[in-house]
């Protein structure tokens, strides 16, 4: 996928456009930017080429619902549902499903990413920075009891505890680990 700005020095957008679709797959999404509504930039970008634009500023969570937009629209098979499967846990990316030992978890949308996050770090410790910008994609204020809330509701719900073979720990001052405990 191509995300480019249609304000770009010593050559004009279209020119940039053309140029790098000439090395991009036949399918890959392009995206551009600019700077204003004019709608003779943008004439110019989608007959240039171009899937889509976004006026600048821009706005993060409307840049990536159309980014995803695209994507699942140019590679349709890559979004197929997806089970992952760490130890009892079973995961299933659509519809955002929670499995331990073939019955469901009830967890919320953001419990579901939270622990989905931990099992894809297993072992690394994540900052609270990394967490907030991972779960709370578009929420830029999210007070840090509402992060350690949420962490403990998934330790308790996924009962995530050393007897059960994992250990979700809060690392001082920076965030949480998961850990897997035994072999």
């Amino acid at each position: 996928m191509l995300v480019m700005d249609w304000n770009v020095p010593d050559m004009d957008g279209p020119e940039v456009l053309r140029r790098a679709k000439e090395k991009m797959a036949a399918n890959a999404p392009t995206i551009f930017l600019v700077g204003n509504n004019a709608e003779d930039d943008i004439i110019a970008g989608v007959t240039a080429g171009a899937d889509d634009y976004l006026v600048k500023p821009l706005r993060r969570g409307e840049l990536v619902a159309r980014v995803s937009a695209l994507l699942r629209r140019a590679y349709p098979s890559q979004n197929s549902a997806e089970q992952l499967q760490f130890g009892p846990f079973t995961f299933e990316t659509r519809p955002g499903r929670l499995l331990k030992d073939g019955s469901i978890i009830d967890v919320t949308q953001k419990e579901f990413s939270l622990a989905l996050l931990f099992f894809r770090n297993i072992g690394r410790p994540l900052s609270r920075a990394y967490i907030h910008e991972s779960v709370w994609v578009r929420d830029t204020d999210v007070p840090s009891r509402t992060m350690d809330t949420h962490v403990s509701r998934v330790r308790n719900k996924l009962s995530l505890r050393p007897e059960n073979g994992f250990r979700l720990v809060p690392v001082y001052s920076y965030g949480y680990r998961l850990e897997k405990l035994g072999a």
